[in-house]
Order: structure tokens, then sequence, then C-alpha cells
């Protein structure tokens, strides 16, 4: 019983002891509750929206006019090793023709694979007609369409023009809804722009930027280019998606970003076909089967300050002839080499690119006016346009070639007997900064016809700060300032 009672006390007393401390932390713990009150917050209104200046209504509007597009073609494959696929050191194992079909071990490999691609279009017209880039659809043998509901449909490839990368399909499936087409020509440099798509796969996404510039040209990424420029992030698999306003109007159709380095995503610089041209295009497509631009019939380049300081010009505009083409509306009309189209029907002409587009959306047949800017005074042309034909090029081979270091340009005769061919030019020289190229046929000076190399080195040495040179280069001529 002692013993019991001797045992137990200690029990009882950490019992006791274990009570108090578990009291004491409920005090702590209580009073450091004391020290941290509730959390009180401020709510918005219910009658708010999430967003003052919010673009939710407009996306929610254009988000059922985009559409993702899916297409897959079949393309050759290289192998390692022999035509049979089975790379050359481990040949010996197979026997001398493995692949010929006579008890060969091993069955030729196949030369085609199955290739997918993907990328975005746009609905604009509620009877399936649906815009998009035609690299998007390039040789495909299967096109899919799906819907923002989720609904697949094949589609059919309408028509294409790789010139502007715009492509036409059409979808069997009811009455759609449709983007509401705007007004390309109407849009300026710091307006709003919103590019919809379906970047690398993720699903449809929404970016927002401005319209960078507008007339983007000569950046060869198309033969015709009349691109608007954005900053609204553009990514692979927004290729023929919608570039739209802050109204929920189509402006455009996302095509190219340039980028930097390794990268292939966006870094700010994005180009869409301004939906005019698109339109333009894909209502030749629907009507004719085809596209078929009007031309003039010249060769035209930019007007740069030292040009228009040679040509005796006081501003830098419109686009300069360096060449006619022969039996060309330009030729007919009386247009010359060294002309500059100062405007066509009354609109100015900002550059040579600018007046190759507006041209190429006219019909052939239609009747213009040009004003041009010759010798110093204005005039005006009238001129009919003709359907642009098949364009060829030819090369002015060098014959009895004859050095001379005139200013970093060596020359030669030409076989042609007509021009000096530049067989090589000074890298450091004016002559180079000025564009002038080996294979080059200068054929004035100065508005001075040149036949052999005496004629040249004759009007060179007779030039003053700015030689005007007209040359050939591949079939057609150009003026350089040098």
């Amino acid at each position: 019983m002692n013993t019991q009672w001797i045992l137990g006390r200690p029990k009882r007393a950490a019992a006791a002891m274990l009570l108090a401390l578990g009291l004491g932390g409920l005090a702590v713990a209580a009073a450091e509750h004391a020290l941290n009150p509730p959390a009180t917050f401020k709510f918005a209104s219910a009658d708010e929206p999430a967003s003052r200046n919010s673009f939710a209504p407009v996306v929610k509007k254009v988000l059922p006019s985009v559409v993702t597009v899916t297409s897959s073609r079949m393309v050759k494959t290289d192998f390692q090793g022999g035509e049979d696929g089975i790379p050359p050191m481990l040949r010996q194992f197979f026997g001398d023709d493995p692949g010929n079909g006579n008890g060969g071990m091993m069955p030729r490999m196949p030369r085609q694979q199955k290739e997918s691609g993907l990328g975005s279009g746009v609905i604009v017209s509620p009877n399936g007609y649906i815009l998009t880039n035609n690299h998007v659809v390039d040789h495909a043998s299967t096109v899919t369409v799906i819907l923002h509901d989720k609904h697949e449909y094949k589609a059919r490839v309408v028509g294409t023009d790789p010139k502007t990368d715009i492509a036409v399909l059409k979808v069997d499936a009811g009455t759609l809804e449709a983007v509401t087409i705007g007004d390309s020509d109407k849009v300026q440099v710091g307006d709003y722009a919103l590019a919809v798509g379906n970047p690398f796969g993720v699903g449809k996404t929404v970016t927002m930027g401005i319209v960078s510039a507008t007339g983007r040209a000569n950046l060869g990424i198309e033969d015709y280019e009349d691109f608007i420029q954005t900053d609204a992030s553009i990514n692979p698999g927004n290729s023929g998606g919608a570039l739209v306003n802050d109204r929920g109007e189509l402006i455009g159709i996302n095509t190219a970003i340039l980028s930097h380095g390794m990268s292939e995503g966006n870094q700010g610089i994005g180009f869409a076909v301004p939906v005019n041209v698109a339109r333009g295009v894909m209502n030749q497509i629907i009507s004719n089967g085809k596209v078929t631009r009007a031309y003039l019939g010249v060769m035209a380049q930019e007007v740069t300050p030292s040009i228009a300081k040679a040509f005796h010009e006081s501003e830098v505009r419109g686009a300069l002839i360096g060449d006619v083409t022969p039996n060309s509306p330009a030729q007919k009309a009386g247009l010359q080499k060294g002309d500059i189209i100062l405007d066509v029907n009354g609109k100015p002409v900002n550059g040579s690119a600018e007046l190759r587009m507006r041209v190429s959306l006219m019909a052939p047949g239609t009747q213009v006016n040009l004003k041009i800017f010759r010798e110093g005074a204005e005039k005006t042309l009238p001129l009919t346009l003709a359907e642009l034909p098949t364009e060829t090029a030819k090369n002015e081979q060098p014959d009895n070639v004859r050095e001379d270091a005139l200013q970093g340009i060596t020359v030669a005769n030409s076989r042609s007997g007509s021009g000096v061919v530049v067989t090589g030019v000074d890298p450091q020289s004016k002559a180079a900064e000025s564009g002038l190229k080996r294979g080059d046929v200068i054929q004035e000076v100065n508005r001075k016809p040149v036949r052999n190399t005496s004629d040249f080195e004759s009007a060179m040495r007779n030039s003053k700060d700015t030689n005007l040179l007209l040359v050939n280069r591949q079939g057609s001529t150009m003026y350089l300032a040098v």
C-alpha cells in the first residue's frame, strides 16, 4: 500500500503539471488572439462590372467567329543510309539486296510521312466561308475546322493566293456567326488592336496592343505586301486569325511575326494582311476561281533624298520609274524611264510597294489617271490597265573584260554592245552604299547613254557630287544615285 501510494504520487504530480502547462498555453494563445483582430475587407459593389475599361464585350462578340484550322499532308522523308533506309554499318547483316521483295529480310521503308499543321481562321460569311493564310493549308490533303463550340467540320479549300498568303475555306455547317468586316483603309497608327487565335494550340486566346504602323512593305515575306503592323502578341498558331479593332470589326488577317535569334515567338512585331486586301482576293477566288491582277508595266523604285536631288525634285515623294516594259500599258500611255509617279486617280503614292499593291487590286481594263513629275514639271497621263502577264527575266553576260578602279568600280564592255557590266564593287565605296552590285549593267550616267567603258570613264570624269546611274539588273532597269 505504501509503496503504491509513493509510486502513484509522482504520477498525479506529473498530470497536474501537464494540466498547468496546457492551461498556460491556452492563456498564451488567447493573448495572441487578442493581438490579431479579425480581418475586414472592402468589397466592390455588386452592381459594378469587373473592369471599368474592358474589352470583354468586344471579345465576347468576336470569339465565336474565330476558328481553329488543322491540316495534314504527306511529305517525303530523307533516310540515312541506302535507299532501303538501312545504315551502311548494318547492311552486312541483311544481305546484298534486303528490300527487293525476293526473300530479303527487310522490306523497304516508307518514303512519306504525315505532317500536321495548326492555324486559325475567321468566319466572314454566315454560309461558311472562312479566311485564313495560304501557308496554313498549303498542299494539305485534309483540312479540318474546329468551331467555338468544339464541333469539327471537314473544310474545302475554295482557293488560295500565295502572293498575299490568303486562302478561302468553305464548311457546310448551317448558319454560322460571322465577324463584322471593318475598313482597313481607315486604320490609323495608335488605334487599339486585338489579335484572336489559337497560339501553340493552347486554345482560343486574345491579346491586345495597338496598330504600330500601316503600309509595311519590302519585308520579303510575300510578293504583295501592305501589312498592318501591331504589337499585339501573335505567335505560331495565330496565323490566319483575326485582328480586330476596339469595336470588334475585322481589320486584318494575322500572318507573320518578326523574330530574332533562336526565339520563334512574339517579340512585339506582328503583321496582318489588311481585310480590304483579303476581301478583294476572296471575292475573286469565289467568283473566278483565281486572282487576276492588273499592272502598269513599269519597274518602280523608291525615291531617296539622293534620287530626288539628282532629279531636281524638291520633295522626296512618289515612285521612280526605272524601266518600262515594251508593249505595256505604261509604254502605250507614254510613261518613260525617269518619270516619278506622284499619284493615281488623285491619291498620293508614297512608295513603289504601295503603287504596285494599289494597281494590283484594280481590275484589268480599269482606266486611271497618273500624275507624274518629268524634267521639272508635273503632268497627268491617262492609262488603261491590263492583266498582269507572266514575268520573265534575263541576264547580261560580260565580254572583253577590262578593269578600271574608277571610284571603286571595275567595269567591262557588254556583249550587247550597249552599256558596261560591273565586274567588281569596292565594299567601302559610295557605289556599294548606293546598292550597285557585281553583274549590273550601267546604261546611262547622268541621263547620258553609255555604250562602252570609254563612255563610262568620260561621263564619270565630268560628273559632280552625285551621279545618277541607270542600271540594268537581270533584265529590269533602275536608277541609283552614287
